[in-house]
């Protein structure tokens, strides 16, 4: 910050999200935590709301001591009941204890004094009953309401119900009409909605035009994910006379072209493919080794499916790593895989703002968004979900062409300092949100 910019007036500023990992869970700062450290050090006083259960680690937290003196802003935990499928009725459960017990706590403390009446809540969506809750709240409280639009929701709910792909088709219009009613009037209650893709802000927009409601009216902004670039150092560039000697020798089967994919390790990721892809690879005699890092239901299929891998091309599973050690792995990696399925709605996953930040090249499965930012940036292929034989010539074109490897590596970084750049992209949310205030 430059010493001649004039700091806003200091506002109270509520965060209600229960899903981000909270101060004392692992580095770095994600989403909320990101945006909380900003507000708070351009002056503001900032109270995140979570809940007692970590979506990620499905383990019970609590507050570290001293977190107001460390960051400079508070936590505050609501009592919810725990979970551990991410598809199941006790999840459900626990996001309503969310809602309910953040709206009456909050009522309480204001109510008593205990806490200073918001200027801004923001939401994010999903889930759906901490944005309700903090739409009442913001009435009540004369406060301004923005909604955070993390996935859409509830579109995406569809591709997690159980059965066949007939049978869903069937009940979704029952099961989720009543989802979609209350998203849409979250959409239509808010005063300012901020997403964090272009592709979610422009389906909202949508959305409201059909609901009768003047998108126009609503302050409206993206913040990607993004990822903290002075992790990772930049890629190698290597020499016209390095890529010279690389092509005259070819390929060499002892230094093999490393891949990376992290995530969860569910039905909405290509996995399938990636492990019919490993094995053409090695069939081929391409030199690879395929590292997943990540926990799931298809975690120790995977792990079966490792040991059973003939020839060259190698599939590494990790199970979930630390943050040093996902950071270390990253930094060790030529190209990283966003193997997601389309139909999962999702337009810019974490782990291709981390991908682009290492310099990795990136081989994608998702259409839209994404596919353009890689394309524009010279930062990787594409390949098409659920064909294994297009996978595995994206990851053979690399593994055979240095040039073409190191021109998406750099182009990759280019992509991260132009995009995913915490430092940069959160900045710009604070201050959109002081701006809202003003409105």
């Amino acid at each position: 910050m430059s010493r001649a910019e004039q700091l806003p007036q200091p506002l109270s500023i509520w965060i209600v999200n229960p899903f981000d990992d909270i101060p004392g869970e692992g580095l770095p700062p994600l989403r909320y935590w990101s945006l909380a450290r900003v507000l708070a050090a351009r002056g503001h006083d900032v109270t995140w709301w979570s809940a007692t259960w970590s979506h990620r680690r499905k383990a019970g937290r609590s507050v570290p001591l001293g977190i107001r003196e460390d960051e400079n802003f508070a936590v505050r935990l609501v009592a919810v009941r725990p979970y551990e499928k991410n598809v199941s009725l006790a999840r459900i459960a626990s996001h309503r204890d969310f809602g309910r017990t953040f709206e009456r706590l909050a009522s309480e403390g204001v109510a008593s004094g205990q806490l200073e009446r918001p200027d801004i809540i923001l939401a994010s969506l999903p889930p759906l009953e901490g944005p309700e809750a903090a739409a009442r709240l913001a009435k009540r409280l004369d406060a301004l309401f923005v909604c955070d639009v993390q996935d859409l929701w509830p579109e995406t709910f569809e591709r997690l119900l159980p059965g066949p792909k007939w049978l869903r088709g069937l009940i979704t219009p029952f099961f989720l009409r009543g989802m979609g009613r209350r998203r849409d009037t979250l959409l239509a209650t808010a005063d300012a909605i901020s997403a964090t893709s272009n592709t979610y802000l422009e389906a909202v927009a949508g959305r409201l035009a059909t609901l009768g409601n003047d998108a126009q009216s609503k302050p409206m902004h993206v913040c990607n994910l993004g990822a903290y670039l002075q992790e990772y150092a930049e890629p190698p560039r290597l020499s016209p006379t390095q890529i010279d000697a690389s092509r005259e020798a070819g390929p060499d089967a002892s230094q093999p072209v490393k891949c990376v994919y992290s995530g969860t390790l569910e039905a909405g990721q290509d996995l399938d493919t990636l492990l019919t892809a490993a094995r053409l690879l090695g069939s081929a005699g391409t030199a690879a080794e395929i590292h997943v890092a990540g926990t799931g239901s298809l975690e120790a299929r995977l792990r079966g499916a490792a040991e059973g891998l003939r020839g060259p091309c190698r599939l590494i599973v990790h199970g979930l790593l630390e943050r040093r050690d996902y950071v270390k792995l990253l930094a060790a990696a030529d190209i990283g895989l966003v193997l997601v399925k389309p139909e999962t709605m999702v337009a810019l996953p974490n782990k291709a703002c981390d991908y682009a930040a290492a310099g990795l090249a990136i081989v994608n499965s998702l259409p839209g968004e994404l596919e353009r930012l890689v394309s524009d940036h010279h930062a990787g292929l594409t390949y098409t979900a659920g064909d294994a034989a297009s996978l595995a010539r994206a990851i053979a074109a690399f593994a055979t062409n240095r040039r073409l490897l190191d021109d998406c590596r750099q182009g990759s970084r280019r992509l991260a300092e132009a995009a995913f750049d915490r430092e940069k992209t959160y900045l710009h949310f604070a201050k959109w949100l002081e701006a809202c205030s003003d409105v």
